[in-house]
């Protein structure tokens, strides 16, 4: 049989596109679970393909987007995937929070409403639709009036966006649903994703494996949570050692504290799945054996655990959603706890009435290469491999600067995220006290090296500068011997 199985409650197989999408769509948007409804699959679910799938992916969210009330942005993925040599259509639909969902041409009624029956479509009635409509949400983000009158701003939202190849215009705002319906007032989401905000994600680091000893506390926050974001991550990149154990002249064997996927996208979905309307923002936690990340709300309601680890997503805040989707902070709707789930059991995640955390415990094998690391030997290749790296690097570049560039860089980063990073603004002090000493020495690199003006141009750790990190970093000043790094 295929993978794809048969059709029921939450999978639904069309050969081609055709008249029926939205009614589709819209079933799945006001059953309790959502669904999958795939492009290029028989009734009997063998894959047959399709043809173009690039123009026919436009075609699907163009239709979504514009046919059915109320907007579903972020509620709905659709992506390609490969199965048996064929390229078949993958359409994700979350169960949405403001039904009932209608086709905009028929309205609000029987007509235009449907909801999911076994493996098949049927209208609702009257009665149904009232009932959805008297639960609906009503504390959704996109209803909530920004807690402010003063003028906000989004030139952060705008470089990103740009960044990301979109074009931005006077309908930018409206486009990504950040005013309050049928009013011309910014609405919550807006104010998370302005310029200047009072939210603010803690990252709070302690000594032992308990509250007792706090050793740092910091706030990221205040801007863009879009910026606030990559900031946290940068945190974790840092606080997420690799440890080195030199197995010959040419071998050496390095593991990490963590699963760096799996701590990216569980910060992530923190983010996006918060309860913000109760202005409790995400928390992270580093302890000597562990790192919490914890966002405040629980599970959503209508949504299981079962569910939950199983990948069904349902987000609490889709306006969020659309916008992380957008930048490629989240790959596909629901993806995110399959990967951490591949990477570490459920015993991880801790459920409350009001709370969502997980605790991802440190690597054995990471601590034991940490121990059993040979000093002589690891001075000795530190000190070479400091040698190389950091000969050409001006004094004005410290050990501590280095350090956090080259966790910064470890993926391709722009001159202006590595601005942001380090808390520049005048781009002449960046490039001649930082960006050229360090594309000097060899410790970054131009990712289109022929091109060094290219508005794409992104700078990314080198081999030599990932060894200098892997074997200390700014913490190996022995080694340095006075070496301005």
């Amino acid at each position: 049989m295929s993978k794809f199985g048969r059709e029921d409650s939450t999978t639904e197989f069309k050969q081609q596109i055709n008249d029926a999408l939205e009614k589709e769509v819209v079933a799945f948007l006001n059953s309790a679970k959502g669904g999958d409804l795939y492009i290029g699959v028989d009734d009997e679910g063998e894959a047959v393909g399709v043809d173009d799938a690039d123009a026919l992916m436009l075609a699907i969210s163009d239709r979504i987007r514009n046919n059915i009330l109320p907007t579903c942005l972020g509620l709905y993925d659709v992506y390609a995937q490969e199965h048996e040599g064929k390229i078949i259509i993958h359409v994700v639909v979350t169960r949405g929070t403001e039904k009932p969902y209608y086709l905009k041409r028929y309205g609000q009624s029987p007509a235009g409403c449907y909801i999911r029956v076994g493996s098949g479509v049927q209208p609702m009635t009257t009665g149904m639709i009232d009932q959805l409509f008297a639960g609906r949400v009503r504390n959704s983000l996109r209803n909530i009036p920004a807690p402010t009158t003063l003028k906000l701003s989004f030139q952060q939202l705008k470089i990103y966006y740009q960044e990301k190849g979109f074009e931005i215009n006077d309908t930018f705002l409206h486009n990504l649903d950040l005013y309050v319906p049928e009013s011309e007032r910014l609405n919550y989401a807006a104010y998370l994703l302005a310029d200047t905000n009072s939210i603010s994600i803690k990252v709070a680091k302690y000594a032992g494996t308990d509250k007792c000893d706090l050793i740092e506390n910091q706030e990221y926050g205040y801007c863009s949570l879009l910026k606030a974001t990559h900031r946290v991550l940068d945190k974790l990149e840092i606080e997420n050692r690799t440890f080195t154990r030199i197995t010959g002249a040419a071998e050496r064997e390095q593991r990490r504290l963590f699963n760096a996927r799996a701590l990216r996208e569980a910060l992530i979905n923190a983010i996006i799945h918060n309860d913000y309307a109760a202005e409790v923002p995400p928390l992270v936690e580093i302890y000597a054996d562990r790192i919490s990340i914890t966002s405040y709300g629980g599970l959503l309601s209508g949504l299981s655990l079962e569910e939950c680890l199983s990948g069904r997503s349902m987000p609490r805040n889709r306006e969020l959603m659309r916008v992380f989707r957008d930048m490629e902070l989240v790959e596909h709707l629901g993806s995110g706890m399959r990967r951490i789930l591949n990477a570490y059991d459920s015993s991880i995640v801790h459920i409350s009435e009001h709370f969502f955390e997980l605790r991802f415990p440190m690597d054995s094998s990471a601590l034991e290469l940490a121990t059993q690391a040979s000093p002589e030997v690891t001075a000795q290749v530190t000190a070479q491999v400091t040698a190389q790296v950091t000969a050409q690097v001006t004094a004005q570049v410290t050990a501590q600067v280095t350090a956090q560039v080259g966790e910064f860089c470890r993926e391709p980063r722009s001159a202006r995220e590595i601005m942001d990073n380090l808390g520049l603004k005048h781009w002449k002090t960046f490039q001649r006290n930082y960006l050229s000493p360090l594309l000097d020495a060899g410790f970054i690199e131009r990712t289109i090296p022929d091109k060094p003006q290219s508005r794409l141009q992104k700078y990314r750790l080198t081999q030599a500068g990932r060894q200098w990190l892997a074997l200390g970093g700014a913490g190996n000043q022995e080694a340095v011997d006075g070496v301005a790094v």
